[in-house]
């Protein structure tokens, strides 16, 4: 039990004369940061859009009876991506082309009997220079042959009429087929093979769309600008865009129209920001922050950069240093420091981003002292 005591009086004194005797300070991170920040007029948020998208349907109603296309799939315009039944329309368009084929039939012996209506007025009207036939004679073979010419243009109208007819079941065979737009992303399936499209009805247990669809090609960013900030925003104005999903990069874009009405409920004014080039990885719907930007950023300042707080920057003997702290204890590292960029000053050269180094270091903080870290 003695020992016992003695163990913990020794460790109590331990802790007084180093740890218990530390000195409290703050601490801070080494981050990256781009220097575009420099630049920055106005921070937004919003999402990313495709300016060309459409929930496609066909234009007749009936039952699905094939789809082609699934999340994911790239259809080139034109493509057929679903079709519905249409067997009924099918046969409609069989018969009117039928009734094409009559219709020149009959037009076929029209001409034929108004050739025949000829030949008999020119035999009537000889006889009759002859007298060998009547007069009446020579007006019925004239009243044929006029009977038969108007038989003819009446054959003709009814070949047109077929022929219109049949392009007319030609459509609605067609309507049964769904093809894409555009050239695009299939984004979303909102049918199955079975269930019955009706695309201008909300009847129950059908479906309107069968697959929306983005063009990618088109993807933008629609960020709300508050109407306070207007006057920081303009068309042509170069951005840097941001997206959650895709934190180490960024992408530049500019500004390319405003929506000219306020939201009232927001208060703001919805902007597109076009992307300068597009990547694969950005997908529609993704959340994004832009930053507006007073003038474009040289290429050589698009990669992001070591900074920390300057109030972490201290003189010690005559050296410009940082104290990182690892483990409770502190290690004074020389630094040299870069162009201030917004709140913090770039590193280039000290300590890695990720690391923590001492907030507003105390003068008495020496090197390789045991700390307590006020803000854990």
């Amino acid at each position: 039990m003695a020992i016992a005591i003695g163990v913990g009086v020794v460790g109590f004194v331990i802790y007084k004369r180093t740890l218990g005797a530390a000195p409290e300070v703050e601490q801070t991170t080494v981050t990256l940061t781009y220097p575009y920040q420099a630049y920055t007029v106005l921070n937004a948020t919003g999402y990313v859009v495709a300016q060309r998208k459409a929930s496609v349907a066909s234009k007749a109603t009936g039952r699905l009876e094939w789809l082609g296309v699934a999340e994911g799939t790239r259809v080139m315009k034109g493509q057929i991506i679903a079709r519905l039944e249409s067997q009924d329309v099918a046969a409609t368009r069989d018969q009117a082309a039928a009734n094409v084929n009559v219709a020149r039939a009959n037009l076929e012996q029209a001409k034929a009997e108004q050739q025949d209506a000829q030949r008999q007025l020119k035999r009537t009207e000889d006889l009759l220079a002859q007298n060998f036939v009547s007069p009446a004679a020579f007006d019925a073979a004239v009243a044929r042959a006029d009977k038969s010419r108007a038989a003819v243009g009446s054959a003709q109208a009814a070949v047109v009429a077929a022929e219109a007819n049949r392009r007319v079941a030609g459509v609605g065979v067609e309507q049964t087929v769904i093809r894409a737009p555009f050239d695009g992303v299939v984004l979303t399936k909102n049918a199955n093979v079975g269930d019955t499209i009706t695309p201008f009805s909300s009847a129950l247990d059908t479906k309107g769309a069968v697959v929306t669809m983005a063009d990618m090609s088109t993807l933008e960013v629609e960020a709300d600008v508050s109407e306070s900030n207007l006057q920081k925003v303009k068309v042509g104005q170069p951005c840097e865009i941001e997206l959650d999903a895709i934190p180490d990069a960024r992408f530049q874009g500019s500004v390319s129209r405003m929506v000219p009405t306020v939201d009232r409920s927001k208060a703001t004014v919805t902007t597109k920001i076009s992307f300068l080039e597009l990547d694969p990885r950005i997908l529609p719907d993704m959340s994004a922050k832009v930053a507006f930007l007073s003038e474009p950023v040289p290429p050589e300042q698009r990669a992001p950069r070591p900074a920390v707080n300057p109030a972490a920057i201290v003189e010690r003997a005559g050296q410009t240093v940082v104290f990182v702290v690892r483990d409770r204890r502190v290690s004074a590292m020389p630094v040299q420091t870069g162009s201030r960029i917004g709140d913090v000053v770039e590193l280039k050269q000290g300590p890695q981003p990720g690391d923590k180094v001492v907030l507003r270091p105390p003068s008495k903080l020496k090197d390789g002292m045991l700390v307590q870290v006020a803000n854990q």
